[in-house]
């Protein structure tokens, strides 16, 4: 919103003209800035009218109420001298996932998925529910980290469990279900900003429907079987494969009182194990590289959406059309492509696009090319956003899966942290006053692209199960991109548990 100094001497200022008389009081009293082609926002004349031309800082303001009503930094001042505190907000929400991300991903391989998503949704609830009624600045950023340090535990706990739940040919529906549903709740925020102008009264209501999510996880989703058969809890992964196979419509197999056959050479590795294998630590390096930068480019661009020209909710819902439309690209093409071409060219194509967002600032354009690039940027970066949580999951192996995942999203909210501070770098002036971010965005989006050469392709593969089968990716027949056969139940009496191990049943049953 624009604001300016309030006028001391009278109560009822506002941004918006109350008359002749309110300007003529405006003029006298606030100083002109040129350059900006506005009222100063931080300074006032020492002597409104007088000889004296001095000014001083402000202590109080009024600002315009269009697009936002209220907003926690009008709520509270965070302007001028306290602008810098805005973007360590976005750093403390930032630093709450990094934390979560790695906490609740540990905890998680430890104590189940189901668990953790529970509590974490428990005290996402909470913190939500309680931020709307802050007016002071440490208890809102420490509920904003409490925000973001539970969310990390419901999101990335619910996405492993899908993963783990289904068979090669359903991962990328998996995968990017959630994707497709966090950008479509993208659209209703943005409606729902437009209806509602106080940030307070917005927060309560977005809130609401994870009591919904909360209530259908506790009722109706059960633990990850593929987690439970890694812990040697065999009658739990029995009952739950009995139920699936009874909903599926399938045959019981005797397969499923036999779970006891499969072997115990996963049980001892940690995630440790992965720096005993230079090629673990090279693919570890790579993949950690395109989180942090996907996720800083994915947030720099959503936070550098207020700095484009146009309407900002019209920007919002173009940024929203982007990632929607970038989230079913990835769906539909991914199995296609694979994995590896897929991230690589998407990374390259968003990293591309940014960099281009140069020219028409340099060199004069119009501003919809600029928006346009940056809409670009964004659907590439998306994309890879997108491949690379699918991508993780089936390299690593099952013993460490969401710590790895955990770990990576770490590295990502370390690219979340930097986002912020990069997109102030638009504030500094000049004729790459807008473009310089996504110049910046752009360079390491096509370096991440590039490394994703150095990654096998995991496409249409089963999913390793140790660290030994996540090393044998790219190097063993048994891992060659296929596509699996159809194994119903029904169809087959017999068992092996030597290759495909709990695979071949978790796979037959679902």
């Amino acid at each position: 919103s624009n604001l300016r100094c309030a006028l001391p001497d009278l109560a009822n200022d506002t941004y918006a003209s109350q008359g002749p008389w309110h300007d003529a009081l405006v003029n006298a009293s606030i100083p002109w800035d040129a350059g900006e082609g506005m009222y100063d926002q931080c300074k006032i004349r020492n002597m409104p009218g007088g000889l004296d031309n001095g000014t001083v800082s402000c202590e109080s303001w009024v600002y315009e109420r269009d697009p936002f009503k209220s907003t926690f930094v009008t709520d509270i001042d965070l302007v001028c001298s306290k602008t810098n505190l805005v973007t360590y907000a976005s750093m403390v929400l930032m630093l709450g996932m990094l934390v979560g991300s790695l906490f609740w991903g540990i905890l998680s391989d430890i104590f189940g998925r189901r668990k953790i998503i529970l509590v974490c949704t428990v005290g996402h609830l909470i913190a939500c529910f309680s931020i709307p009624w802050v007016r002071s600045y440490i208890p809102y950023v420490i509920l904003r980290f409490l925000i973001s340090f539970f969310g990390a535990g419901m999101i990335l706990s619910a996405f492993v469990m899908g993963m783990e739940l289904v068979g090669p040919n359903w991962r990328r529906f998996a995968g990017n279900a959630v994707n497709i549903f966090w950008s479509t709740g993208l659209f209703i925020e943005a409606a729902l900003a437009y209806g509602v102008r106080d940030w307070d009264t917005l927060q309560i209501i977005i809130t609401i429907p994870t009591i919904g999510f909360l209530v259908i996880c506790a009722v109706f989703v059960p633990e990850s079987a593929r987690w439970l058969l890694q812990k040697g809890q065999f009658d739990e992964v029995s009952k739950i494969l009995q139920k699936v196979a009874k909903q599926n419509g399938v045959t019981r197999s005797d397969k499923i009182k036999r779970l006891e056959n499969v072997d115990k050479e996963k049980e001892g590795q940690s995630i440790w194990y992965i720096f005993r294998s230079t090629t673990l630590i090279i693919r570890c390096l790579v993949i950690i590289f395109n989180w942090m930068v996907a996720s800083m480019v994915y947030y720099g661009l959503s936070l550098n959406t207020g700095a484009l020209s146009g309407n900002i909710y019209v920007n919002f819902v173009l940024m929203a059309s982007a990632e929607l439309a970038s989230f079913v690209f990835s769906l539909l093409v991914m199995d296609m492509t694979g994995r590896k071409k897929l991230q690589c060219s998407s990374m390259i194509l968003g990293g591309v696009a940014c960099i281009a967002t140069m020219f028409p600032v340099m060199y004069g354009g119009d501003d919809w090319l600029t928006l346009t690039l940056s809409l670009v940027g964004k659907f590439g970066c998306t994309v890879g956003f997108a491949v690379i949580y699918v991508y993780t999951a089936e390299l690593f192996p099952t013993v460490v899966r969401n710590s790895v995942i955990g770990v990576c999203s770490v590295c990502a909210r370390i690219g979340g942290i930097l986002a912020p501070f990069i997109g102030d770098l638009s504030r500094i002036g000049g004729k790459l006053e807008v473009a310089l971010p996504l110049v910046i965005f752009g360079g390491l989006s096509v370096l991440a692209g590039v490394l994703v050469l150095f990654l096998p392709e995991t496409s249409q593969q089963t999913l390793p199960e140790t660290m030994e089968d996540a090393k044998r990716f790219g190097r063993s027949p048994l891992f060659v991109a296929k596509r699996p056969k159809d194994t119903s139940i029904g169809n087959d009496t017999s068992v092996c548990f030597d290759k495909e191990k709990s695979e071949a049943l978790l796979h037959r049953t679902v």
